[in-house]
């Protein structure tokens, strides 16, 4: 029987437990460029066996949100090399979430301040991340779209191959594909937000083809068991609906089932919400999904995320329903989070006053159990 503090091989990476640092936006790279305060702040959290970061542009078109980092730059990858480096002489795996945002953004984040991209021209009823003049955070309501014109499709999914070249180069040990929480690639899949009639709109095969196709670019430039890939089957984030979620991503793991991946990440319930949320007229199913994609052949380290405590994480790994659980808001107030689930120790509280902008108060400067005594 397996458990939560035991190391696992997913794909072409070796994990020290099966503990995960989930994807945690905290708006500190100004001007797209990780910082040495970014590389304290992965550095300390180290101890997970697999650290994923804060979602990452793959292009200035792909950014959304004010001081998060990017791809893109070499200012950008020379940054992120500071950050693989210390994790790794810490005895660390990390791996970089790629992003494109799609419609989630801002006219002032835009290349010459244009409309954001999206798959129909339909906006999103969501916020945005800007910094004001005077160098304080606020949100700000989505900018309208423009419907991505069907030459384009190909240079995104060119921008994503790149993007995973650039972040192998820069050392992370792989990437996780971000096709979830109504970002870009979300937003082609549902029925919500894609009311094309090409061939990326209408049946579920096609409002698919634009992950595959993505999957597909960033397999073949850095190896499949290199690549991750999150999904959200039922989330409202960021305006993101499909009525009929359960045959959408059924269809999508089956798929994913060809690719000799490292992991999927399925993020269970409405991000940061209620774990039993649905879309649609009835409860999704998890265990199905999971069935699905096993019975298509698919071997990759299936990992859950959302509202996981210690006991509900160890029961999940021990009984198999998972290899791995991703944590997000006990790791922004716990970087020795692995130790304390191990000891039963209890938990620091996160001050969500930080949790957007700002500096070393609320990022780098919670105690770690050895501090606290």
């Amino acid at each position: 029987m397996a458990s939560l503090f035991d190391p696992i091989t997913i794909g072409d990476i070796t994990l020290k437990n099966r503990v995960v640092m989930a994807p945690l936006t905290r708006n500190r790279s100004p001007k797209a460029v990780p910082t040495a305060l970014n590389a304290a702040y992965y550095e300390q959290r180290a101890s997970a066996g697999l650290l994923i970061t804060e979602a990452t542009a793959i292009s200035q078109q792909g950014q959304g949100y004010a001081d998060v980092p990017g791809l893109y730059t070499p200012e950008a990858l020379e940054g992120w090399r500071k950050v693989t480096d210390a994790v790794h002489e810490a005895g660390g795996r990390i791996v970089v979430q790629m992003w494109h945002v799609g419609r989630i953004s801002h006219e002032s984040l835009q290349p010459g301040g244009g409309k954001p991209v999206a798959p129909s021209a339909i906006r999103a009823k969501s916020k945005t991340y800007l910094v004001n003049p005077d160098g304080t955070g606020s949100f700000a309501e989505t900018s309208e779209p423009r419907a991505l014109e069907l030459a384009e499709i190909a240079g995104i999914v060119e921008d994503y191959r790149k993007a995973a070249r650039a972040a192998v180069e820069a050392g992370f040990d792989g990437v996780e594909i971000h096709a979830a929480n109504g970002y870009l690639i979300d937003q082609f899949l549902r029925f919500g937000s894609n009311r094309r009639t090409d061939a990326y709109g209408g049946s579920i095969e096609n409002r698919a083809r634009f992950l595959f196709e993505v999957v597909d670019a960033i397999t073949g430039e850095i190896g499949a068991g290199r690549v991750g890939i999150r999904i959200s089957p039922v989330t409202p984030a960021n305006d993101a609906f499909d009525p009929e979620p359960q045959p959408l991503f059924s269809y999508v793991v089956e798929r994913l089932a060809r690719y000799p991946l490292a992991y999927i990440h399925i993020i269970e319930g409405a991000t940061g919400g209620p774990r039993d949320h649905q879309q649609g007229d009835r409860p999704f199913d998890y265990e199905a999904l999971r069935a699905a994609y096993v019975a298509a052949g698919g071997k990759a380290a299936w990992m859950t995320n959302n509202g996981y405590d210690r006991d509900l994480a160890i029961g999940t790994i021990e009984s198999g329903e998972a290899d791995l659980v991703a944590f997000g808001k006990p790791f922004i107030a716990n970087p020795d989070l692995v130790r304390r689930l191990k000891d039963n120790a209890p938990l620091n509280t996160p001050d969500q006053a930080t949790f957007y902008g700002g500096g070393a108060k609320g990022y780098t400067d919670y105690p770690a159990l050895d501090e606290v005594a």
